[in-house]
């Protein structure tokens, strides 16, 4: 018997998405909160987006290291010392740029907005540094306070863009691939549960490599940004622009090339306030770098008679520093030699008749002059009939240049550079001096080192042992070198340190000195004393007559010396006592590789 069949109907049975295999289910339409607001960026926009922030590494990279070096550069010329400003500025911006890193991680949630804030402060900062740091020399008198100020201030905003620059890189690469499934993970599709574990497990290590490569990118754009700032800061900026100039225009460099990465590059991670607010803020950092600009001129100027007076007559920028010249028409001219008074026109005879005379007692034929581009020392050597040939090493052009031109200066050296008897050779000493011996047919009888202060940087290799060595290669047997040593009182171990160091070079020594009633030259790293009388220079000069042997020379004059106004015998010896009473212990000499100046 066959039974009767009934069709059922057929009924609808739910079955889960993830768990069955069998036909994908319905894609269910999105609500308003699944939607996401913005499409991911494809793979190609990412690697758009790299180039771009790369760009602008290199180009902060740049700016940031022209800011650190104008602060060493300014602060060695205002306050002195350029060993002991560029390590307070090094020292203080790395610690700076680790602390800007770790504040940086507050603000990886708006990247964006963050770097446009970050590199508008910077601009505005950096590029206002100089101006700022010459205001606090020139009206307050006291910028290494300063210095230390802005050094942490740059640091820490420059440490802040790294960290901001890779959340932007790895926020673009993640949203282009790094953080989609593969396709058909987890649908069911031709992929199975062992595959999808895989892809999971693969995904952490690709992402570490991105990282990895995101790092090493930006570090590679950082580091040869600052080849390029550090190169153009010294053979770009500073001949063309200067440094109060060169800090602004790189500073508007910075706030265009930062600014216009976010609104443009970055425009999407950007609410509508936000843009607004980077807008206005790059607007006017720009604004006040423009007018600083316009104005700069005008501040310096304002600067200059701050620090020298109001009787500014000349004031140069040579290749290699800036010189000024002060005093009335009719009176005797100040020199100045980056901030510091070289030449003080009341009383400068009693500085290089004493540094001049002692030495030409003896053979003075030949006469080596080493800097002396004032042309006073040569000026007292010429009034010698007997000396026939005076050589005179300037590094310097534009000082000669000056001393053969300016009226005031021109009547003061009695026009010694027209002398057909003196030959000037611009050159660095030490390195002259280092092939004079083996160039020149005949040696010299006298040698006159007429320089700044051992305790000024630049000047220290032109003290040490081996340049006193380079000496005496170019002297005669009976010759006589005459160096102006510092202070006798005010620093007296940078004086005997130099006697020292003489000595080690194979000479006998005679210290002497002379007082002035204002020598305002610099006797040490600080500036001389300005023009209002309120910081004063040393109470005298300290000088060292030294010769070839064991045997000390004889302090004297030579018997047909000129008439001189402020040395005769008695001043002599009485000079020679004063700087005796101030020998101490015994130094070790100052060497290349080890300098002792400073203390």
């Amino acid at each position: 018997m066959i039974e009767p069949t009934v069709t059922m109907p057929p009924t609808r049975v739910r079955q889960p998405p993830l768990r069955r295999r069998g036909r994908p289910p319905r894609p269910s339409r999105p609500t308003r909160s699944s939607r996401s607001p913005r499409p991911p960026r494809s793979p190609r926009s990412a690697e758009a987006v790299r180039f771009p922030v790369l760009a602008v590494v290199f180009v902060c990279a740049a700016c940031g290291l022209v800011y650190e070096l104008e602060l060493v550069a300014l602060a060695s010329y205002l306050i002195g010392d350029s060993v002991t400003q560029a390590s307070v500025v090094l020292s203080v911006m790395v610690f700076a740029m680790g602390v800007g890193s770790l504040l940086a991680k507050r603000l990886r949630c708006r990247a964006a907005v963050g770097f446009g804030m970050v590199e508008a402060g910077l601009a505005l900062i950096g590029g206002c540094s100089a101006l700022a740091l010459y205001a606090a020399f020139a009206w307050l008198g006291e910028s290494r306070y300063v210095v230390v100020a802005f050094s942490l201030a740059i640091g820490v905003l420059i440490g802040a863009e790294i960290p901001l620059l890779m959340s932007l890189i790895q926020r673009a690469a993640g949203a282009g691939s790094g953080s989609a499934p593969p396709p058909g993970a987890g649908s069911g599709v031709g992929v199975g549960p062992g595959a999808a574990k895989r892809a999971r497990r693969q995904a952490p290590a690709a992402e570490q490599d991105d990282a990895a490569g995101t790092v090493a990118d930006l570090f590679a754009a950082d580091y040869v940004g600052a080849l390029v700032g550090g190169l153009a800061f010294p053979f770009l900026l500073l001949p063309w622009l200067g440094q109060l100039t060169g800090a602004l225009v790189t500073g508007a460099v910075n706030v265009i090339a930062g600014g216009g990465l976010v609104l443009w590059v970055f425009r999407r991670d950007l609410t509508s306030r936000s843009r607004a607010l980077l807008i206005a803020v790059n607007v006017s950092v720009l604004a006040v770098l423009a007018t600083a600009t316009v104005l700069v001129d005008d501040f310096e100027e304002a600067a200059r008679r701050a620090v020298y007076g109001e009787r500014v007559r000349v004031a140069v920028h040579t290749d290699l520093q800036e010189v000024v010249v002060t005093g009335g028409r009719e009176g005797p001219p100040d020199l100045f030699l980056d901030g510091r008074l070289r030449v003080s026109g009341q009383d400068e005879h009693r500085y290089h008749e004493a540094l001049v005379h002692p030495a030409m007692n003896g053979p003075h034929e030949r006469v080596l002059i080493v800097g002396g581009g004032d042309g006073l020392a040569a000026r007292e050597v010429l009034r010698y009939p007997g000396a026939s040939s005076v050589t005179v090493v300037e590094l310097d052009p534009g000082v000669v240049r000056l001393a053969r031109t300016d009226p005031a200066l021109a009547t003061l050296n009695a026009q010694a550079f027209r002398d057909p008897r003196v030959r000037v050779v611009y050159a660095d000493a030490f390195n002259w001096l280092r092939g004079a011996a083996d160039r020149l047919q005949e040696r010299y009888d006298v040698v006159i080192s007429d320089l700044p202060d051992p305790g000024i940087t630049p000047s220290t290799k032109l003290y040490s042992e081996e340049f006193h060595g380079l000496v005496a290669r170019v002297l005669t047997r009976s010759g006589r070198f005459a160096v102006h040593a510092g202070s006798v009182t005010d620093r007296p171990h940078t004086y005997w340190t130099v006697d020292a160091t003489l000595r080690a070079a194979g000479f006998a020594t005679r210290p002497y000195s002379a007082s002035g009633r204002a020598p305002g030259f610099a006797a040490g790293p600080d500036r001389a004393d300005r023009t209002s009388g309120t910081e004063r220079g040393p109470g005298d000069w300290g000088f060292l007559l030294a010769v070839p042997g064991g045997r000390a020379p004889a302090l004297g004059l030579a018997p047909g010396a000129p008439r001189l106004r402020s040395l005769g015998v008695g001043t002599l010896e009485a000079a020679a006592r004063r700087a005796e009473r101030t020998r101490g212990a015994e130094l070790p000499p100052s060497t290349l590789v080890h300098p002792r100046y400073g203390g």
